[in-house]
């Protein structure tokens, strides 16, 4: 019998998909697990498997189409079953039948896009012409960062051909054929719009000089002097970011894994891997080097970038997509969910104490704000309903502890996810957010890093900003602000002394978090930091 697969929900905001790519078309034979089609989300592209066996008689989006969650994607039946009921009376398009070629061109001149309309010769036999992809929902254009093949160089299914700067992050992107790259469609560094022709791959020695001359190149070749000025003006305004952008380091999962652990600095190792790649071994030997300075706490990101003020002159910047999303999400919150704010003031002199005697140690750098995020996720596990999602007409209590740590970048701000971090101590929170900021600050975050948060954090203290209010990260139900320790008088004993005293500041979604919830949550925290050794019970 027919089974009805509809649009999955692959993210908590999602609401609706849009079918990247089909890996099946109808008529073909699907087993279970066999990747059915790739699925953007709101956040990033994931695939999709099926979970049921049979044959493919009709596709409910189109490839490149969108469609609302739990709307019909597919049917999966018997082999000529009839499944007009099923489709309102539709027909599943005939294997080989003239609409179906139909559909076919279309989709393929749709995949191609700029690409294919913009092409003044026929594609030789084996030729695959590879677009520029929409790897995030808004996304327009796309930067190559790095280039991992060069023209010429054999290609592999499943090879990393360039790293793509998104709006979002910086992303692999993978080959999906074999052969030989014969033309690269984007220089590295250089940018391009959705669906333009990003790069060509065939059989070694083919001609395709005359395949997919865009429009588009056309028209930069009249202006070549012009980009290569504003190429120059970038270069100098922000040198650091474009270079680290394209010099990404080079590590392999389980060596990132101990360098969080053991609170390495990996900009710091030497790679003995193929083309200084790090591995384990290098972890394990490294040495830091004696005259080699302290890693400094996190500094600030600029919060926006530095404008030149002209009396008189009213001026003008063009928003970002980062900034456009911001915008969208944070009054979509603030207009959607209730909120309230709850403030408490610690005594920071024990906290201040631990970090003294926690940084002596060797090899030992921690912040004020590690200590508080992992403070944060230890009174989480005792307040689980403050760890919990509006749903609609249920509240979802997560499982798991991902605090997200909000990081100004000069677009805006983003917020990268610390998995599971009750279970982390202080170094590898260290190291976690030493990395993710930075990277942060290059696009070079994953969309996964910036998924999965059930709790937020946002710091202002590094600024001197003593309390301050923020706006909840969705689907999250609160966010803490923290402010900066300041000394000033405090009543000890029933004697007047100097105190180091901080604010924080508890945003909650009255829908999920009453006032008593929230209240005993900070009375909790206020325990952790105070007394730290509690954190030890």
């Amino acid at each position: 019998m027919a089974e009805v697969i509809t649009m999955p929900r692959l993210s908590d905001t999602m609401t609706e998909g849009k079918v990247a790519k089909w890996h099946k078309k109808v008529g073909d034979k699907v087993k279970e697990g066999d990747i059915l089609a790739e699925i953007e989300t709101d956040k990033a592209v994931q695939d999709f498997e099926s979970e049921i066996e049979g044959t493919l008689l009709y596709i409910g989006v189109e490839e490149g189409g969108a469609a609302a969650v739990d709307s019909v994607l597919a049917i999966i039946g018997n082999e000529g079953e009839d499944i007009s009921g099923l489709t309102g009376g539709a027909a599943a398009p005939a294997a080989g039948g003239s609409e179906e070629k139909k559909t076919e061109e279309e989709s393929k001149t749709e995949n191609k896009g700029t690409s294919i309309e913009q092409t003044t010769a026929e594609v030789p036999a084996g030729v695959e012409i590879i677009t520029m992809p929409r790897l995030s929902d808004t996304m327009t254009e796309g930067k190559v960062a790095k280039w991992h093949k060069n023209v010429g160089d054999t290609v592999k299914e499943g090879d990393l051909l360039a790293e793509i700067e998104t709006d979002k992050a910086v992303q692999d992107f993978e080959s999906e054929f074999n052969g030989v790259l014969l033309k690269q469609g984007v220089e590295e560094g250089g940018a391009a719009p959705v669906d333009s022709v990003l790069a060509i791959i065939g059989p070694e020695g083919t001609d395709v000089s005359a395949v997919g001359a865009p429009k588009a190149a056309a028209q930069a070749s009249e202006k070549p002097a012009e980009q290569k000025t504003e190429a120059k003006v970038d270069e100098k305004a922000a040198p650091a970011a474009s270079s680290s952008s394209s010099e990404r380091v080079a590590i392999s999962p389980l060596a990132k894994k101990m360098a969080q652990e053991k609170g390495v600095d990996i900009n710091s190792v030497n790679g003995s891997g193929e083309n200084g790649r790090i591995v384990k071994k290098d972890i394990e030997n490294y040495q830091p080097s004696k005259t080699q300075a302290q890693p400094a706490a996190s500094a600030p990101a600029a919060a926006q970038v530095a404008l030149s003020f002209v009396q008189g002159e009213d001026t003008e910047t063009p928003n970002s997509q980062v900034r456009n999303i911001i915008a969208k999400r944070l009054a979509e919150s603030k207009f959607s969910a209730p909120h309230y704010y709850l403030m408490v003031e610690i005594n920071m002199d024990k906290a201040i104490e631990a970090r003294k005697e926690i940084n002596s140690l060797p090899d030992t750098k921690i912040s004020f704000n590690d200590m508080i995020i992992k403070a944060t996720a230890v009174a989480l596990r005792k307040h689980p309903q403050v760890n919990s999602s509006w749903a609609g007409d249920k509240i979802i209590h997560r499982g798991n502890i991902n605090v997200g740590v909000a990081v100004a970048i000069p677009d805006g701000l983003v917020v990268p996810v610390l998995k599971n971090t009750d279970q982390m101590n202080y170094t590898q929170i260290s190291a976690a957010v030493k990395d993710m900021a930075s990277r942060a600050k290059s696009k070079g975050l994953k969309a996964n890093e910036m998924e999965g948060s059930t709790f937020s954090i946002s710091n202002l203290g590094m600024f001197g900003i003593e309390t301050f209010t923020s706006i909840i990260n969705q689907p999250n139900s609160a966010i803490l602000s923290v402010g900066a320790i300041i000394e000033k008088p405090i009543v000890k004993d029933g004697q007047i002394v100097v105190g180091n005293i901080m604010k924080l500041s508890l945003a909650c979604d009255h829908r999920v978090v009453d006032g008593a919830t929230g209240a005993q949550f900070l009375q909790t925290l206020k325990t952790y930091l105070e007394s730290p050794l509690t954190l030890l019970l």
